[in-house]
Protein backbone atom coordinates (compact mmCIF):
# COMPACT_ATOMS: atom_id res chain seq x y z
CA UNK A 1 0.00 0.00 0.00
CA UNK A 2 1.41 3.45 -1.16
CA UNK A 3 1.78 5.23 2.06
CA UNK A 4 2.25 9.32 0.84
CA UNK A 5 -0.78 11.15 -0.76
CA UNK A 6 0.61 14.22 -2.94
CA UNK A 7 -1.21 17.67 -2.51
CA UNK A 8 -2.73 17.92 -5.77
CA UNK A 9 -5.61 20.56 -7.32
CA UNK A 10 -8.11 19.35 -10.32
CA UNK A 11 -9.60 22.07 -12.32
CA UNK A 12 -11.23 22.15 -16.23
CA UNK A 13 -14.83 20.68 -17.60
CA UNK A 14 -15.73 17.83 -15.43
CA UNK A 15 -16.40 15.81 -18.57
CA UNK A 16 -13.10 16.70 -20.16
CA UNK A 17 -10.27 14.06 -20.47
CA UNK A 18 -8.10 14.03 -17.85
CA UNK A 19 -4.51 15.06 -18.13
CA UNK A 20 -1.84 14.81 -15.49
CA UNK A 21 0.87 17.11 -14.77
CA UNK A 22 4.47 15.89 -13.50
CA UNK A 23 6.74 18.03 -12.01
CA UNK A 24 10.55 18.43 -11.92
CA UNK A 25 12.74 17.76 -9.18
CA UNK A 26 12.72 21.18 -6.87
CA UNK A 27 9.56 22.30 -8.69
CA UNK A 28 6.23 22.56 -7.52
CA UNK A 29 2.65 22.88 -9.45
CA UNK A 30 3.95 26.32 -10.70
CA UNK A 31 6.10 25.36 -13.15
CA UNK A 32 3.55 24.58 -15.33
CA UNK A 33 1.27 28.54 -14.80
CA UNK A 34 2.08 29.76 -18.20
CA UNK A 35 0.45 26.34 -19.88
CA UNK A 36 -2.52 26.29 -17.50
CA UNK A 37 -5.16 28.13 -19.00
CA UNK A 38 -4.73 26.25 -22.40
CA UNK A 39 -4.84 23.46 -20.82
CA UNK A 40 -7.65 23.73 -18.85
CA UNK A 41 -9.70 24.47 -21.77
CA UNK A 42 -9.69 21.22 -23.02
CA UNK A 43 -8.97 18.95 -20.33
CA UNK A 44 -9.40 17.66 -16.87
CA UNK A 45 -6.53 19.01 -15.57
CA UNK A 46 -4.74 17.21 -12.38
CA UNK A 47 -1.58 18.83 -10.62
CA UNK A 48 0.40 17.33 -7.66
CA UNK A 49 3.61 18.15 -6.19
CA UNK A 50 6.11 15.16 -6.02
CA UNK A 51 6.28 13.99 -2.23
CA UNK A 52 8.71 16.05 -0.07
CA UNK A 53 7.99 18.94 -2.40
CA UNK A 54 5.96 21.63 -1.89
CA UNK A 55 2.58 20.80 0.02
CA UNK A 56 2.86 17.19 -0.14
CA UNK A 57 4.14 15.08 2.69
CA UNK A 58 8.05 13.28 2.65
CA UNK A 59 7.10 9.42 2.86
CA UNK A 60 9.82 6.92 3.35
CA UNK A 61 13.24 7.53 1.76
CA UNK A 62 15.39 6.96 0.29
CA UNK A 63 13.08 6.65 -3.19
CA UNK A 64 12.58 4.39 -6.75
CA UNK A 65 10.78 5.06 -8.98
CA UNK A 66 7.84 2.50 -7.91
CA UNK A 67 7.37 5.04 -4.98
CA UNK A 68 6.79 7.93 -7.68
CA UNK A 69 5.01 6.07 -9.88
CA UNK A 70 2.64 4.59 -7.11
CA UNK A 71 2.02 7.96 -6.20
CA UNK A 72 0.70 9.35 -9.71
CA UNK A 73 -1.30 6.36 -9.60
CA UNK A 74 -2.78 7.10 -6.18
CA UNK A 75 -3.48 10.62 -7.85
CA UNK A 76 -5.54 9.80 -10.14
CA UNK A 77 -7.73 7.37 -7.78
CA UNK A 78 -7.95 10.13 -5.44
CA UNK A 79 -9.34 12.16 -8.44
CA UNK A 80 -11.00 8.54 -9.75
CA UNK A 81 -9.43 9.20 -13.17
CA UNK A 82 -9.18 5.79 -14.80
CA UNK A 83 -6.91 6.75 -17.80
CA UNK A 84 -5.12 9.96 -18.28
CA UNK A 85 -2.43 11.39 -20.28
CA UNK A 86 0.51 11.97 -18.97
CA UNK A 87 2.77 14.89 -19.28
CA UNK A 88 5.84 15.19 -17.61
CA UNK A 89 9.27 17.25 -16.97
CA UNK A 90 12.52 15.98 -16.12
CA UNK A 91 11.99 13.76 -12.89
CA UNK A 92 7.88 13.85 -14.10
CA UNK A 93 8.76 12.94 -17.77
CA UNK A 94 11.04 9.95 -16.35
CA UNK A 95 7.89 8.98 -13.74
CA UNK A 96 5.22 9.29 -16.92
CA UNK A 97 7.98 6.93 -18.68
CA UNK A 98 7.43 4.41 -15.42
CA UNK A 99 3.85 4.87 -15.51
CA UNK A 100 3.57 3.56 -19.05
CA UNK A 101 5.90 0.77 -18.31
CA UNK A 102 4.20 -0.19 -15.18
CA UNK A 103 0.16 0.50 -15.86
CA UNK A 104 -0.40 0.86 -19.26
CA UNK A 105 -3.43 0.27 -19.21
CA UNK A 106 -4.36 3.44 -17.31
CA UNK A 107 -2.15 5.70 -19.99
CA UNK A 108 -4.08 7.46 -22.84
CA UNK A 109 -0.45 9.32 -23.89
CA UNK A 110 2.71 10.18 -22.76
CA UNK A 111 4.38 13.27 -23.05
CA UNK A 112 8.29 13.01 -21.75
CA UNK A 113 10.12 16.77 -21.55
CA UNK A 114 13.34 17.26 -21.07
CA UNK A 115 14.32 14.22 -19.08
CA UNK A 116 16.63 11.10 -19.90
CA UNK A 117 15.47 7.35 -19.05
CA UNK A 118 18.87 5.99 -17.81
CA UNK A 119 21.55 6.69 -15.37
CA UNK A 120 25.23 6.26 -17.03
CA UNK A 121 28.27 6.84 -13.66
CA UNK A 122 28.53 10.60 -15.35
CA UNK A 123 24.80 10.94 -14.45
CA UNK A 124 25.10 9.20 -11.22
CA UNK A 125 27.95 11.25 -10.19
CA UNK A 126 26.62 14.62 -11.18
CA UNK A 127 23.52 13.63 -8.52
CA UNK A 128 26.41 12.63 -5.36
CA UNK A 129 28.05 16.34 -6.43
CA UNK A 130 24.51 17.79 -5.87
CA UNK A 131 23.63 16.15 -2.72
CA UNK A 132 27.50 16.92 -1.39
CA UNK A 133 26.51 20.79 -2.21
CA UNK A 134 22.76 19.74 -0.40
CA UNK A 135 25.29 18.40 2.78
CA UNK A 136 27.08 21.19 3.25
CA UNK A 137 24.76 24.22 2.54
CA UNK A 138 21.22 22.85 2.56
CA UNK A 139 18.77 23.37 0.05
CA UNK A 140 19.61 27.00 -0.82
CA UNK A 141 23.10 26.00 -2.27
CA UNK A 142 21.34 23.48 -4.28
CA UNK A 143 19.28 26.05 -5.69
CA UNK A 144 22.38 28.02 -6.89
CA UNK A 145 23.58 25.64 -8.45
CA UNK A 146 20.61 24.60 -10.39
CA UNK A 147 18.98 27.96 -11.84
CA UNK A 148 21.71 28.27 -14.74
CA UNK A 149 20.78 25.17 -16.03
CA UNK A 150 17.29 25.87 -15.91
CA UNK A 151 16.66 29.11 -17.22
CA UNK A 152 18.69 31.52 -19.38
CA UNK A 153 20.71 34.09 -18.95
CA UNK A 154 17.87 36.55 -20.69
CA UNK A 155 14.92 34.76 -19.34
CA UNK A 156 16.71 35.55 -15.69
CA UNK A 157 17.29 39.43 -16.70
CA UNK A 158 13.94 39.67 -18.19
CA UNK A 159 11.59 37.79 -16.15
CA UNK A 160 12.89 37.96 -12.46
CA UNK A 161 9.50 37.39 -11.41
CA UNK A 162 9.37 33.88 -13.22
CA UNK A 163 12.63 32.83 -11.59
CA UNK A 164 11.91 34.23 -8.28
CA UNK A 165 8.52 32.48 -8.07
CA UNK A 166 10.22 29.40 -9.24
CA UNK A 167 12.79 30.06 -6.90
CA UNK A 168 10.28 30.00 -3.93
CA UNK A 169 8.95 26.99 -4.69
CA UNK A 170 12.74 25.41 -4.73
CA UNK A 171 13.31 26.66 -1.24
CA UNK A 172 10.18 24.65 -0.18
CA UNK A 173 11.50 20.92 -0.77
CA UNK A 174 12.48 19.24 2.25
CA UNK A 175 16.05 18.18 2.25
CA UNK A 176 14.70 14.48 2.85
CA UNK A 177 12.85 15.07 -0.20
CA UNK A 178 15.26 15.89 -2.79
CA UNK A 179 17.22 13.39 -1.55
CA UNK A 180 14.94 10.51 -1.24
CA UNK A 181 14.14 11.39 -5.22
CA UNK A 182 17.99 12.00 -6.25
CA UNK A 183 18.42 8.44 -5.46
CA UNK A 184 15.36 7.64 -7.32
CA UNK A 185 17.40 9.13 -10.22
CA UNK A 186 20.22 7.29 -9.84
CA UNK A 187 18.92 4.21 -10.33
CA UNK A 188 16.65 5.39 -13.34
CA UNK A 189 16.60 2.10 -16.01
CA UNK A 190 13.89 2.73 -18.51
CA UNK A 191 15.29 3.13 -21.43
CA UNK A 192 16.01 -0.73 -22.14
CA UNK A 193 12.18 -0.65 -22.01
CA UNK A 194 11.24 1.74 -24.02
CA UNK A 195 11.15 -0.59 -27.29
CA UNK A 196 8.32 -2.03 -25.62
CA UNK A 197 5.92 0.63 -24.75
CA UNK A 198 2.44 0.90 -27.01
CA UNK A 199 1.12 4.40 -25.92
CA UNK A 200 1.41 6.86 -28.05
CA UNK A 201 4.20 9.01 -27.03
CA UNK A 202 6.49 12.00 -27.61
CA UNK A 203 9.33 13.79 -26.36
CA UNK A 204 10.07 17.38 -26.03
CA UNK A 205 14.00 18.36 -26.00
CA UNK A 206 15.31 22.04 -24.95
CA UNK A 207 17.48 23.33 -27.51
CA UNK A 208 19.79 24.19 -24.87
CA UNK A 209 19.20 22.05 -22.38
CA UNK A 210 22.64 19.91 -20.91
CA UNK A 211 20.75 18.36 -18.21
CA UNK A 212 18.53 16.01 -21.08
CA UNK A 213 20.10 16.82 -24.16
CA UNK A 214 18.66 17.31 -27.62
CA UNK A 215 21.00 14.02 -28.68
CA UNK A 216 19.92 12.23 -25.70
CA UNK A 217 16.42 12.28 -25.84
CA UNK A 218 16.31 11.62 -30.09
CA UNK A 219 18.09 8.63 -28.59
CA UNK A 220 14.92 7.97 -26.13
CA UNK A 221 12.64 9.07 -29.20
CA UNK A 222 14.71 6.65 -31.64
CA UNK A 223 14.07 3.26 -29.09
CA UNK A 224 10.07 4.24 -28.64
CA UNK A 225 8.66 3.30 -31.70
CA UNK A 226 6.03 5.39 -33.74
CA UNK A 227 7.23 8.27 -31.56
CA UNK A 228 7.55 12.04 -31.86
CA UNK A 229 10.18 14.27 -31.06
CA UNK A 230 10.01 17.68 -31.09
CA UNK A 231 12.98 20.84 -30.33
CA UNK A 232 12.11 23.57 -28.07
CA UNK A 233 14.36 26.78 -29.70
CA UNK A 234 16.28 28.22 -27.04
CA UNK A 235 15.55 26.78 -24.33
CA UNK A 236 17.41 25.30 -21.57
CA UNK A 237 15.94 22.65 -19.08
CA UNK A 238 13.29 24.14 -17.37
CA UNK A 239 11.14 24.66 -20.74
CA UNK A 240 8.28 25.33 -19.89
CA UNK A 241 9.74 27.99 -17.91
CA UNK A 242 12.57 29.34 -20.54
CA UNK A 243 10.32 29.47 -23.43
CA UNK A 244 7.07 29.19 -22.35
CA UNK A 245 5.15 30.10 -26.03
CA UNK A 246 7.72 27.80 -27.88
CA UNK A 247 7.13 25.12 -25.36
CA UNK A 248 3.35 25.72 -26.10
CA UNK A 249 3.55 25.28 -29.33
CA UNK A 250 5.29 22.11 -29.07
CA UNK A 251 3.03 20.70 -26.54
CA UNK A 252 0.14 21.30 -29.01
CA UNK A 253 1.96 19.02 -31.61
CA UNK A 254 2.26 16.48 -28.76
CA UNK A 255 -1.07 16.61 -27.97
CA UNK A 256 -2.52 16.68 -31.81
CA UNK A 257 -4.31 20.14 -30.38
CA UNK A 258 -4.40 22.95 -32.83
CA UNK A 259 -2.48 26.17 -31.22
Amino acid sequence: MNDVKLYSTISGPRDAPALLLLNSLGATQSMWDDQISSLERRYRLIRCDTRGHGQSPIGQGPYVFDDLVADALAVLETHEVEKATIVGLSLGGMTALGLGVAAPQRVERIVCCAARADAPPMFVQSWHNRLDKLDEGGIEAVWQGTVGSWLSDDTRATRPEAEELLKQGFLQTTEDGYRGCAHALMGLDYLRHLGGLNIPTAFIAGERDVAASPETMKGMADACPGSDYIVVPDAKHLITVDNPQGFGVALCRALLLEC
